[in-house]
């Protein structure tokens, strides 16, 4: 095989959660009458990390609420009941035929580590990863020195990083890890292929770069 490890992001790349932020972030416009995303491309024309950049580019004002605050109504409203947000089509099969091939597995996300489990919980898919890597709090600055943390332990031979965003690629670069790119999530093609990663449309598509 060309990789020994597999470095997978979560929100995005294997769980289709797009419409359901953009219901969070426009629940939280409205209620400030704030001009609300009424797309997904507006959606993919604002988000980014760090978070704190996303907020002040939907209309935020950071002098009115503090970003802390804002930041825990988000994670407040998008765990508290209500989501359909489901695994992309073919992520269940795609990690099952990776663990069997000999692929070691890993979530990296910038996800609170708590919340992170109870996203995971109702999937049933945390046998396929040998650790679940999350942040520790919620304000989703970067996942780059767990990421760095997680090389310095594990030291894979060869290691590819999947995700969905820029961000992405800029922690794959920080942990020497190849790239690439899915096209379905929380940014569009055009930024995904600004970064010069290898960017496929859906999950399907990972199985040749991995030689599957």
């Amino acid at each position: 095989m060309k990789y020994t490890h597999v470095i997978w992001d979560w929100n995005g790349t294997l769980l289709d959660d797009v419409a359901w932020c953009m219901t969070t972030i426009n629940t939280m416009l409205a209620k400030r009458g704030l001009p609300v995303l009424g797309s997904v491309a507006a959606y993919h024309g604002v988000f980014g990390f760090p978070i704190i950049d996303y907020y002040r580019r939907v209309g935020f004002d950071f002098e009115k609420e503090p970003f802390e605050d804002l930041a825990a109504e988000y994670i407040d409203f998008y765990h508290g009941g209500g989501s359909d947000a489901a695994l992309y089509p073919g992520a269940r099969a795609l990690l099952a035929d990776i663990q069997s091939a000999g692929l070691r597995q890993v979530i990296l996300s910038a996800s609170e580590l708590g919340n992170l489990f109870t996203q995971l919980r109702p999937f049933g898919i945390n046998a396929y990863f040998d650790e679940i890597l999350g942040i520790s709090d919620i304000f989703a600055a970067s996942k780059i020195d767990i990421g760095k943390e997680y090389i310095a332990r594990a030291r894979p031979e060869k290691a590819i990083l999947i995700g969905d965003s820029a961000h992405d690629k800029e922690v794959a670069d920080a942990l020497g890890a190849d790239c690439v790119l899915v096209a379905n999530g929380h940014q569009s093609k055009e930024a995904l292929r600004s970064t010069g990663a290898p960017v496929v449309d859906c999950l399907e598509e990972i199985r040749p770069v991995l030689g599957l």
